[in-house]
């Protein structure tokens, strides 16, 4: 269970190096003083090309912290049977394909839909582990 886990906390890191690359860049290019960046909201002039990567990066660390909190627990709790590992798969999957749908193919409906998916697939990890317990 803890592999996935090992396998999105990489996709973050590698969206982390991606935003940098494209971000540091953009802002020389657009003459904009790094210390004019202490508030994000002072980027806006970026291209929404470099914009749009730094709003994934940000996604990485919202809903993903329930799966690393799901993933830790089933782990514990001994309940990562190969059923929830699948899932957890499932999601990391899933994360990485809301990232390019955001990042590079810009499909807001698209998007959505990857991340209702992956939505369920939480819930389907939780309530497995809430049925355990009964």
């Amino acid at each position: 269970m803890m592999n996935p886990v090992l396998a999105l906390i990489t996709w973050t890191l590698i969206v982390w190096v991606w935003m940098y690359a494209t971000r540091i860049p953009a802002m020389h290019k657009a003459k904009i003083d790094p210390q004019s960046a202490i508030h994000p909201g002072s980027l806006t002039s970026l291209p929404a090309n470099t914009r749009v990567i730094a709003d994934n990066y940000n996604h990485l660390h919202e809903q993903p912290t329930v799966f690393y909190a799901l993933a830790v627990y089933s782990h514990l709790a001994g309940v990562a049977d190969p059923l929830n590992v699948w899932l957890a798969w499932g999601y990391v999957v899933l994360r990485i394909a809301h990232s390019l749908a955001q990042i590079v193919l810009r499909r807001v409906k698209v998007r959505f839909m990857i991340f209702a998916t992956s939505s369920l697939v939480l819930i389907v990890i939780a309530v497995r582990n809430l049925l355990t317990l009964f």
